[in-house]
């Protein structure tokens, strides 16, 4: 896992200009340019490589299951930013973001999408089961919810060990109505693990709106009942989203027990790469795109501490050639051999 950004003296403000975008200036929140460039960078790493995903998913290169992150970048981004070494994640099968936000090989976790041997889970697991003990990523996991409680084993991991360290476990909000979810949230609280729940809410389960799936005004207060404090976040916004995560991880740090924080986001395809997505409009989708786009609104950030277009566009290019490598590595790399198919299994 990455290191946590470096406090420096040089603070740059976070001024805005354009009223499509509004950012509130966030006072602990500060950043010097080389950390919103870093910010910038995890982020259009992400998009670029899941567009990527989606343009090898059409050619027939990635088979399977494929959920896209596009658009909910400034989430894993904005957490990852303000965690510990140390700190575990685990997550749904909306999970590529996830990974290279931890600090994953592109090629690696690419290769794993196309099934070659090069892949993280040597070709086995595919877009929905990737895991590097290494950078403290326990995957990648393809039942609604199922994650969530193995999340709480690894905050009780974390306690057992006396280590300091938190999980910080993600579901949707189509995960959230699920039982194991309120037994963990109990289990959690019960024993105060340290464990971060972060509700990606992207407004749709699948195919159908939060609205008509989720009684009640606010994911964020469904851990009220074991006593569990939650926030409310514009998840589209990565300094809202690392000012959220820094005040959650810290009071968990603490030895105060569980934390959640619902993440108000977007997600700007389908469900996975098989949905239309005929549920919701094109115009909704591209006035999120235009009013909201969290890359976008830190590219304007960045303009106005003058940071140069020419020095953006030289990032893109880059990134564009990480991923490009990455996609090249796949595509060379052999498929599994057939005695590999029962190694790594419980019998």
């Amino acid at each position: 896992m990455r290191k946590p950004f470096s406090k420096e003296k040089t603070k740059v403000p976070l001024k805005r200009k354009s009223p499509g975008r509004p950012i509130k200036k966030l006072n602990n929140n500060l950043l010097n340019k080389n950390q919103l460039i870093e910010l910038y960078k995890q982020m259009l790493l992400i998009r670029r490589f899941e567009e990527k995903a989606g343009q090898l998913y059409g050619m027939g290169t990635i088979a399977g299951f494929c959920h896209l992150y596009i658009g909910q970048e400034a989430v894993v981004v904005g957490m990852q930013s303000v965690c510990e070494p140390g700190d575990s994640v685990i997550t749904s099968y909306r999970d590529h973001g996830h990974m290279l936000a931890c600090g994953m090989d592109p090629k690696g976790v690419m290769a794993e999408l196309t099934g070659r041997e090069g892949g993280y889970s040597k070709g086995k697991g595919g877009s929905m089961h990737m895991f590097s003990r290494e950078k403290n990523f326990y995957g990648g996991h393809g039942i609604v919810g199922a994650q969530v409680p193995i999340g709480v084993g690894l905050a009780f991991s974390h306690r057992y060990k006396e280590d300091g360290f938190v999980c910080m476990t993600y579901l949707g909000d189509g995960a959230v109505n699920q039982g194991q979810v309120y037994e963990s949230f109990n289990m959690s609280a019960l024993w105060k693990l340290p464990v971060v729940f972060i509700i990606e809410n992207n407004k749709y389960g699948m195919g159908t709106s939060v609205t008509r799936a989720s009684a009640g005004r606010s994911l964020a207060e469904r851990g009220k009942a074991y006593g569990i404090p939650g926030t409310e976040v514009d998840g589209m916004n990565v300094l809202s989203v690392r000012q959220a995560g820094k005040e959650a991880l810290d009071y968990t740090r603490k030895g105060k027990g569980p934390y959640i924080l619902e993440m108000k986001t977007y997600r700007y395809r389908g469900h996975s790469m098989s949905d239309p997505a005929k549920y919701r409009t094109r115009s909704e989708v591209d006035a999120v795109r235009k009013q909201k786009d969290s890359i976008e609104s830190l590219k304007e950030i960045l303009q106005e501490n003058n940071i140069k277009d020419d020095h953006l566009k030289d990032i893109d290019g880059k990134i564009k050639l990480i991923v490009s490598e990455a996609s090249e590595f796949a595509e060379q790399s052999s498929l599994p051999d057939k005695e590999e198919l029962m190694t790594d299994i419980y019998l």
